[in-house]
């Protein structure tokens, strides 16, 4: 992890459970993403395709759907920072990977993500989700 502060007990496990869902949902199996978000109404979803979803029952029907169009690949995260204070974390970085969606040709799948994730009863869990395609830098010229 860049950027990191002390982690807190758990944290570093809970984001390798974090990555291990990310490859398994690259490959059509949402469910070990689904499993890692707090049970309850207050969790949150700002989802890379469009969907903004509250609820535990919304955001991982929407995961259920995101596994759904892909196949054959995986997303690796990578942590630019990891914060936490308490039983607050934060993550930032990007997720990237080789991945076929709704069948179409592998293709490189790049998105920037930020995590929140809450530490209940000494299990950390997935309290919301951003993500986003990102756009091309305009400083950048061709």
């Amino acid at each position: 992890m860049n950027g990191s502060t002390t982690v807190p007990e758990g944290l570093d496990t809970a984001l390798g459970r974090v990555a291990a869902a990310l490859a398994a949902i690259g490959s059509g199996d949402p469910a070990p993403y689904a499993a890692l978000w707090a049970p309850g109404h207050d969790v949150t979803l700002y989802g890379a395709w469009g969907p903004v979803e509250r609820g535990n029952d919304a955001v991982t029907g929407t995961f259920t759907w995101v596994g759904s169009r892909f196949s054959d690949g995986a997303l690796v995260p990578r942590n630019d920072l990891v914060h936490a204070d308490g039983d607050l974390a934060v993550t930032v970085g990007t997720e990237e990977g080789t991945v076929r969606v709704d069948g179409g040709e592998p293709a490189l799948m790049r998105l920037r993500v930020t995590h929140v994730l809450r530490r209940v009863e000494g299990r950390w869990y997935l309290v919301h989700r951003h993500a986003d395609f990102p756009p091309a830098d305009p400083r950048r010229r061709s």
